[in-house]
């Protein structure tokens, strides 16, 4: 089926409407590059619109009541009650706010021949050979045995340094060049470099420092930062491209930045969620960790966090009772929403046309994802997907329906699956992205706007 590019239907003031709504969206970009980060504004931004922490709720609950609960800081749930008993189900906006990065050891800093560098181990699915040579930042948290807790962001600001990995020059390549792009750059060599001067001589002390560069590393930690070397050992510190999201075109009409698998969707679906009006339903917004390495963890999907939040709202609406849970989570519905692969007419081979998702033509659905016989896949029931048209037709959202490139090319996954095994109807949607997984990622401004619309469309009429 032929759907139309969307931006020849706007108005002016649809187009205005989009615009704010992609300002909205890159300033959060710039301001949630980890998942931390992703939390901490989803908080700020919830609280301003009236939710409340689950600590903070007083039972019985009502419909209207906003509420939040955050998990160890990189996953968070939101809920506006609905009028109904949560028994009945609740309309679920799911997402994942952590993406492709490379992450710093636990034992990370060393010096060789007068560098200094920060061991590193790659996260998620990523093509190594595209994080050289680029300008990079470092975010995260290094926590003290105290437990004071210390944020680290370096190389956003104009007057920060940046970081860097660097790659053999072309002149002495020969043998690199002929290596497959996956063996270009081993894992062990993404270190990165943070130092090139050694530590200053200090009259009257032994001026033959071992690892001088390395010592002044440590010393400028200790100046600025309060940071010991040994306080690696329970840090989380982050290695992402530096830099903030930009509008992407002559025409403006697109966005290249970091961090949109799946940050697009996830950005998308805060701004619904707190944006969205009191229904039957009880509407649920959640944004989870670890989906890029398998959901794992008590901060990815696996986890029995949001169970137990429902367990918790239920308690408070009518008393505790694992029935009513397992009604509430079977009852529900839900878009689980991931990237999906834009159709690039640079690459076409990895495609098949007919059931690609397009620049410009809005939200897409996936009635399965997975990958070489639909493994790994959530299948949407055909019942459900009449339901989502419908939702999406009443509020003239566009939207298409695709798949992950050809049958036999890859594939991948997403939070579906897990949700499903509750018994609730799920579906795959999502933005389109061109390069999914690169240190820059590029999508329509379009597509960003109808996701909105098309996730308050779901909230509404479902």
């Amino acid at each position: 089926m032929d759907r139309k590019n969307v931006w020849k239907s706007y108005t002016s003031a649809r187009k205005m409407e989009l615009e704010q709504i992609n300002e909205r969206y890159k300033g959060c970009l710039d301001a949630g590059k980890t998942e931390r980060e992703c939390v901490a504004l989803a908080v700020a931004e919830a609280r301003k619109a009236g939710y409340v922490s689950l600590e903070e709720v007083k039972a019985p609950l009502k419909a209207g009541d906003k509420i939040y609960a955050v998990c160890m800081d990189k996953s968070i749930a939101l809920f506006q009650i609905g009028r109904q008993p949560l028994e009945k189900g609740m309309n679920i906006l799911g997402a994942h706010i952590d993406s492709p990065r490379i992450d710093v050891k636990q034992n990370p800093l060393y010096e060789s021949d007068e560098f200094a560098y920060l061991d590193t181990h790659y996260y998620g699915g990523i093509k190594k050979y595209q994080w050289l040579t680029i300008p990079l930042a470092l975010h995260g948290v290094v926590v003290k045995k105290d437990g004071t807790v210390i944020n680290v962001s370096i190389g956003e600001k104009e007057e920060d340094p940046v970081f860097v990995i660097s790659d053999l020059l072309v002149h002495l390549a020969a043998k690199q060049m002929e290596q497959k792009a996956s063996a270009v750059i081993e894992g062990e060599k993404l270190d990165l470099i943070i130092a090139s001067c050694p530590l200053e001589e200090t009259e009257g002390l032994d001026n033959e420092e071992k690892d001088a560069v390395k010592a002044n590393v440590a010393k400028i930690l200790k100046e600025s930062y309060n940071i010991e070397e040994e306080d690696f050992v329970s840090a989380e510190l982050e290695i992402v491209p530096a830099g903030k999201a930009r509008d992407c075109g002559i025409d403006r009409s697109m966005i290249l930045a970091y961090g949109q698998d799946d940050r697009v969707c996830a950005f998308t679906s805060l701004f619904a969620m707190l944006d969205a009006k009191v229904t039957d339903r009880t509407a649920c917004c959640i944004l989870v960790d670890k989906e890029e390495i398998g959901s794992v963890g008590a901060t990815g999907m696996h986890s029995r966090f949001f169970e137990n939040v429902v367990a918790e709202l239920i308690a408070m609406e009518s008393g505790e009772s694992e029935l009513k849970v397992r009604r509430a989570l079977q009852n529900s519905k839900m878009l689980s929403s991931d990237v999906s692969a834009a159709y690039d007419p640079m690459f076409a081979d990895a495609f098949e046309k007919r059931s690609s998702a397009f620049f410009g033509k809005g939200l897409v659905f996936n009635k399965f994802t997975g990958s070489r016989g639909k493994n790994g896949s959530n299948d949407a029931n055909a019942e459900y997907l009449a339901q989502i048209r419908r939702a999406m037709d009443e509020e003239q959202v566009a939207y298409q329906f695709a798949e992950l490139g050809k049958v036999d090319v890859g594939g991948g996954g997403t939070i579906a699956y897990i949700m499903a095994n509750y018994g609730m109807e799920v579906i795959d949607s999502g933005v389109p992205v061109l390069s999914m997984h690169a240190p820059w990622e590029t999508t329509s401004k379009a597509d960003v706007y109808e996701a909105y619309r098309g996730y308050l469309a779901f909230l509404k009429n479902m």
